[in-house]
């Protein structure tokens, strides 16, 4: 099988689990929408926030690190698995209990209101789990045991999915007499109609708890073994990702926290800070079909490019990864912005919430560009200088606080959208500059820009010429991506395979 195959392959059941189980998971964005008020969603949208940088704290870089030092010659996989997993085990223990120690603490940076710490108590248990489970997955994929990786991941979506309908929506309508009224007594016992969006993450935390045990064959075999002298140079590497995780993080899921922070009362008349980021938050996750390639790839990808570094022609082989990525990337890109309409009608239930549709596109090309980032960074983790990416990771950063401070008082959320964007293209310019300096590939960088102007065109067609008869606008609609699609066809020719 050639290497772009393979490729294809495990990404192909990477992107199962991922793509059709965030789907499951995105799925429920119309539920809660229906069912929660924004100001409502936008407490789950602060504090999921928050989530995305413990994660990073929770693991600090130790994935990365763990496929780096275990690719090296004569490298004592088990050995390396046990210690690593020893050190996230003891810290993942401190970090729960302080985080819950806390809680209130965190409600109060976040301005959410008082007498809900135990959702941050809920949270820190999550995160506990999840960190744990953490390198198991990573010995997953490093020895390619990409189905099963994925079914338990599924497993996972599928279970949270099931739990937080039953809560939502079930259990509600049965002690409302909807239905099922012999059943009632039976519901009364498990559910609490106090806990309201708690069971977003109570749901959570059972599927995290569930995981860990489809993981017991992995868990069964680590055996505890900590020696910081062994981990310090692991450590020394992991640090630098770190940061640029936590870099990332702010690049990602800042704005959530700054918007309603930083927006100036009556900015949107009639409406709350918390239900301007409950509008931001709920239209954010339509830009969620670009993330999940990114994550589907970068599941494969990782592991990928570690393996391919020693081959000879590996800068052929990014650079044409490179470019088949942007391409079904802008395709997705068009799709999704020119049918915009038609998502919202479906996923956003409320009305209230599709006012702020005006920022996917924007969104759906900030996380092309951090796809192509991502691509980029082969250079700075094959050649040990991870910390690179913390300097790249710490200018976006600075950009993102710094656009959302300007930007929010001035456009609102198009303004966390524009500072999404510009930091991640900064990010992957920046990125391209230094790793042709440092680790030169030859990317198709001016054939690359080209296609996103054309694609940019193409949606800038479909949002400013919208036929009112329903069958002719959707007519066109489906026409302009037939011709996004036919043109990439046409003109690049696909190569069945990379280099073997």
């Amino acid at each position: 099988m050639s290497v772009a195959k393979k490729l294809a392959s495990q990404t192909a059941i990477y992107g199962v689990s991922s793509i059709v189980g965030r789907v499951l998971t995105y799925l429920l964005v119309p539920v809660y929408t229906a069912r929660f008020e924004a100001a409502e969603y936008g407490i789950v949208t602060a504090l999921y926030a928050c989530v995305s940088f413990l994660n990073v704290l929770f693991t600090y870089g130790l994935e990365t690190t763990f496929f780096r030092f275990a690719n090296r010659p004569g490298a004592d996989r088990q050995l390396l698995y046990n210690r690593v997993l020893s050190l996230l085990l003891v810290s993942s223990v401190l970090f729960s209990a302080l985080l819950a120690w806390q809680a209130g603490t965190l409600l109060r940076l976040l301005s959410l209101p008082s007498g809900q710490e135990r959702y941050a108590v809920w949270l820190a248990l999550i995160l506990g789990l999840d960190a744990v489970a953490a390198i198991p997955f990573a010995r997953l994929r490093l020895e390619n045991k990409a189905r099963k990786f994925a079914t338990i991941r599924m497993a996972n979506i599928v279970l949270n999915v099931a739990l937080n309908l039953f809560f939502i929506i079930v259990c509600p309508d049965i002690m409302a007499g909807e239905y099922l009224s012999v059943l009632q007594p039976v519901v009364a016992s498990v559910y609490d109609p106090s806990i309201g969006v708690g069971y977003v993450f109570l749901s959570n935390l059972a599927a995290s708890a569930f995981t860990l045990l489809l993981l017991a064959r992995e868990l069964v075999a680590f055996r505890f073994q900590l020696n910081f002298a062994m981990l310090r140079p692991m450590l020394v590497y992991a640090y630098p990702i770190m940061l640029m995780g936590l870099a990332g993080m702010v690049n990602e899921t800042l704005d959530r926290i700054l918007l309603p922070a930083w927006l100036p009362t009556g900015f949107y008349p009639g409406k709350s800070s918390e239900t301007v980021a409950g509008i931001y938050g709920a239209c954010y996750k339509l830009s969620i079909f670009m993330s999940l390639v990114i994550q589907a790839f970068r599941y494969s990808a990782e592991p990928f490019f570690f393996a391919q570094s020693t081959e000879k022609n590996s800068p052929a082989t990014f650079a044409l990864v490179l470019k088949w990525f942007t391409l079904c990337c802008a395709f997705i890109f068009v799709f999704i912005s020119v049918n915009i309409e038609d998502f919202a009608q479906q996923f956003l239930r409320r009305a209230e919430y599709r006012e702020g549709i005006v920022v996917v596109p924007i969104l759906l090309m900030a996380n092309l560009f951090l796809g192509v980032y991502w691509n980029l960074s082969v250079w700075f983790k094959l050649t040990d200088k991870t910390y690179y990416g913390t300097y790249i990771g710490g200018a976006g950063a600075v950009l993102t606080v710094a656009l959302n401070l300007l930007l929010i008082p001035v456009l609102g959320y198009m303004g966390c959208a524009l500072a999404t964007l510009a930091c991640y293209f900064m990010m992957a310019a920046i990125c391209w500059w230094l790793g042709e300096r440092h680790f030169p590939v030859p990317y198709p960088v001016g054939r690359l820009l080209m296609w996103l102007l054309v694609a940019s065109g193409i949606v800038a067609l479909g949002w400013f010429i919208a036929p009112e008869n329903y069958w002719v606008r959707h007519a066109w609609h489906l026409g302009l991506c037939a011709v996004f699609l036919a043109l990439i066809v046409v003109v690049e020719k696909p190569q069945r395979a990379l280099a073997r």
